[in-house]
This record gives C-alpha cells, sequence and structure tokens, in this order.
C-alpha cells in the first residue's frame, strides 16, 4: 500500500525494489541450447540493488547517504530523483527537486555554455522568465565568464561541475541531491560548495548527499541513514551512523 505524503514530509520512499540485470558473454554454443530448451534458463543473472527499503524524510531534514561500494546509496538517490523508477514501491516528493548526480547530466556537447543554461534549467523546472533572470547570477557563481559561449564538449570536469552546481543551486529546489559530485572539482570552488549548501540548509531545503568524505558529511547533515547489500541498516545521528560505518570498514580492512 501507497504511504500518503504529508505536508510537514519531503520524501517518502515505501518498500521499494530495486534490480539490474548483469549480462554476461555467452558462447554461440550456449546461447544454441537456450533457444532449444525453450528460454527456460536465463543467459543473465539479477543483481538486486534495494530490497524493500522505506525512509520518510521530513521537510528542512539534512541527510546523509552512507555506506561500503555497492550498498545502494546511488541507486536510491537516482529513484529519489526520478532518473530510475523502482521495480517495486513507490517513491514520492514534494516540491522542486534538483540534483548533481553525474557531472554534466542533462548538458547537451554540442550546444554552449549558454543554451545549456537554459537547457539544463528548464530540465530542472525553472521557467524561461526565471532562468534570465538568474542568468548572470548562475554564470558568475560557475566563475566561467570567458567560457560561457564555448560548446560545452570542451569543457573540464572542473567547469562542468561548477556550471552544473549554479544552475541546479540557482533552481532554489525543495530538495537537494548531492551524489560524490563535490570531489570533482578544485578545492577553492569545493569551499564555495559546501558554503552553498550550509546556506541551503539553514534556510530550510532538505537536503540529501552521497559522499565518502564522512568528515564533510558530518558538518553539512544531521541524520546518517547507512545502507548494507541494499537494505536500512541503521538510521540515526550522523555522527552515530559515521562512526558505524568507520567501524564497518575497518573490519573489512582487518579481513582483507
Amino acid at each position: 500500500m501507497t504511504v500518503q505524503i504529508r505536508d510537514e514530509t519531503a520524501i517518502v520512499v515505501d518498500s521499494i525494489v530495486k534490480e539490474f540485470v548483469l549480462r554476461h558473454s555467452r558462447s554461440l554454443k550456449e546461447v544454441l541450447v537456450w533457444l532449444l530448451r525453450g528460454r527456460k534458463k536465463e543467459l543473465s543473472n539479477r543483481f538486486k540493488a534495494l530490497d524493500n527499503v522505506s525512509l520518510h524524510v521530513a521537510q528542512g531534514e539534512t541527510v546523509a547517504l552512507l555506506g561500503l561500494n555497492g550498498s545502494g546509496k546511488s541507486t536510491l538517490l537516482k529513484l529519489i530523483s526520478g532518473v530510475l523508477q523502482p521495480d517495486g514501491g513507490s517513491v514520492q516528493t514534494r516540491g522542486r527537486v534538483a540534483g548533481l548526480i553525474e557531472v554534466g547530466a542533462g548538458f547537451h556537447h554540442d550546444l554552449s555554455g549558454r543554451d545549456n543554461v537554459f537547457l539544463n534549467g528548464a530540465i530542472l523546472g525553472m521557467t524561461e522568465v526565471e532562468i534570465k533572470e538568474k542568468f548572470d547570477s548562475i554564470v558568475e557563481f560557475a566563475e566561467i565568464h570567458e567560457f560561457i559561449d564555448t560548446e560545452v564538449k570542451f569543457y573540464s570536469s572542473g567547469m562542468y561541475l561548477r556550471l552544473a552546481f549554479s544552475i541546479a543551486v540557482h533552481t532554489d529546489p525543495e530538495i537537494f541531491l548531492i551524489d560524490e559530485i563535490l570531489a570533482v572539482g578544485d578545492e577553492p570552488f569545493q569551499r564555495k560548495c559546501i558554503a552553498k549548501i550550509k546556506e541551503l540548509a539553514a534556510r530550510g531545503k532538505t537536503l540529501f548527499v552521497v559522499s565518502h568524505d564522512l568528515d564533510l558529511v558530518a558538518t553539512v547533515c544531521e541524520r546518517g541513514v547507512l545502507l548494507e547489500h541494499g537494505e536500512i541498516t541503521m538510521d540515526g545521528p550522523v555522527a552515530e551512523a559515521v562512526a558505524e560505518l568507520r567501524r564497518r570498514s575497518a573490519g573489512d580492512d582487518e579481513a582483507s
């Protein structure tokens, strides 16, 4: 049964399941046998990235999604953003959602930075009037004035990051999603992004952050959700979740 979203709730993740098909190379003989047997045996394996995950996030909460590689963090973030659809369960959000999940996502390589501001802004829900009003501020924050009319296929990853981040924060989203994106920029711009993220949090925006920088999430977020093999194993104060993740990471290192 789908959980109804309430006025004070920003995100409801209700019993979601997400699977991916892992395809493997097969010989011609194996393929022929598979066909002759009426396809009774699958030629691929299914990997369950998220298994019956439920999560409620109130408006204004700052949440760190934590876990070792392959735990399902990025998949959960993509489901909340709408980039992916669940195989089971449901995800509901309230208000405008913006995110930095992949560098350059939503950008057209053959268009200029200027054109991509309008394209990406529209994808994130801004009107043309809003984009025009905020255009100069977007370019100023991104620090790419001299390159704004250059095709973005000539941009470095750092330039992509600056422009993508600037567009996203200027949409004034109610929910802001960030997935390891801050690791791409240089240190001065990282500090600038972190300051902006803290500003959004101070204004009561809902933040979801995925990062291996545990010191960063401990300063930005208040709540920590720990994922392991596609299931939530801990949900509480971020300091406790970070400490638990560090304990598990140390245990894995000793085991290896």
